[in-house]
């Protein structure tokens, strides 16, 4: 598959820009397609992706949908703070000593500084062990194995340092993400309906049950938001022994999340987010019920929207 000209494709797909609207880095924002159906279909190139929309001249973007985090939008968000508390989201990787998938767990050192009274540390991680944000190099479109915006493995591989879809370009291009955050405390929602579920188990979330829990919550959703999604993950790895924890997180055979389905593409582009996440270690529902549906492949890389994970959202939800 060759992706020569593919941004060429879609840029011509969209109306200008509109000089009234900039993105994190102060360019004009494109007008992007209400609705999923209506994404384009260039040869080549898997309908419902946005590759293209938002490059600048022969420059590949580097954000994707976190270009919808405007100024504008962050200070409309300002505006609705009325407490000024800060809440950390970090779940540390500490936590999760036995990391799902057969990863490898954390291993910190201290040493002790030669003629001296002080100490330097050494950290070897998987990202994957605790909270993060899964990134663009992460995940593939799997069908053809194209990260967002069609870069290839081969051509990021080749050179790691020119920094092709790194998440380091969230913070040098975009700022880092900051914007508007909704939390659907799914959880909650589910237990005041007597709606039994387990976060260990590979329950579907629909969008359906998205959309009630907002309104239960009074959760008014605006273009350019953070979703956040409670499942109950990190409140059931507290509570669990340590074998308990063991045993389901090294592993553990599915995972509560958001169901994957053409109905949940079309909402969540409706939403228009510039980024999801949640407590659960995977976003969606795991095992997929559909891989065609997956939504790693569409999020991350057809779309460009980073996926939160492992976050404490206990204190939040309280």
């Amino acid at each position: 598959m060759s992706l020569d000209g593919a941004g060429d494709v879609f840029r011509s797909q969209y109306p200008a820009r509109d000089p009234n609207h900039t993105t994190a880095g102060s360019s004009p924002l494109p007008q992007l397609p209400a609705d999923y159906d209506d994404l384009p279909r260039p040869q080549n190139i898997p309908h419902g992706c946005t590759w293209g929309i938002w490059d600048s001249g022969v420059c590949r973007d580097q954000l994707g949908m976190l270009n919808q985090l405007t100024p504008a939008r962050k200070l409309r968000a300002a505006q609705e703070i009325e407490h000024g508390i800060s809440v950390t989201l970090n779940w540390s990787m500490e936590n999760c000593p036995v990391p799902q998938a057969g990863r490898k767990g954390p291993q910190h050192r201290i040493l002790e500084l030669d003629g001296f009274v002080g100490h330097d540390d050494e950290v070897e991680m998987n990202t994957q062990g605790g909270s993060q944000w899964d990134g663009f190099r992460h995940w593939a479109y799997q069908p053809t194995g194209q990260f967002y915006n069609g870069l290839s493995r081969s051509e990021m591989m080749k050179d790691m340092s020119n920094g092709q879809n790194g998440i380091d370009r969230w913070s040098s291009e975009g700022g880092g993400i900051a914007g508007r955050g909704v939390l659907l405390d799914y959880l909650t929602y589910a237990q005041e309906r007597n709606i039994e579920f387990s976060p260990v188990n590979n329950h579907a979330i629909t969008t359906r049950d998205l959309e009630a829990c907002a309104s239960s919550q009074g959760v008014e959703f605006f273009h350019g938001d953070i979703l956040l999604v409670r499942t109950g993950f990190v409140q059931w790895h507290n509570q669990a022994t340590p074998e308990e924890q063991a045993r389901v997180t090294g592993q553990g055979g599915g995972w509560a999340g958001v169901e994957g389905s053409k109905e949940t593409l079309r909402w969540f582009w409706s939403k228009k987010f510039a980024a999801v996440g949640g407590d659960a270690i995977v976003f969606e529902v795991w095992p997929p019920l559909d891989a065609e549906y997956r939504l790693h492949d569409h999020f991350l890389a057809l779309w460009g929207m980073p996926i939160g994970e492992l976050f404490d959202l206990e204190t939040l939800a309280t």
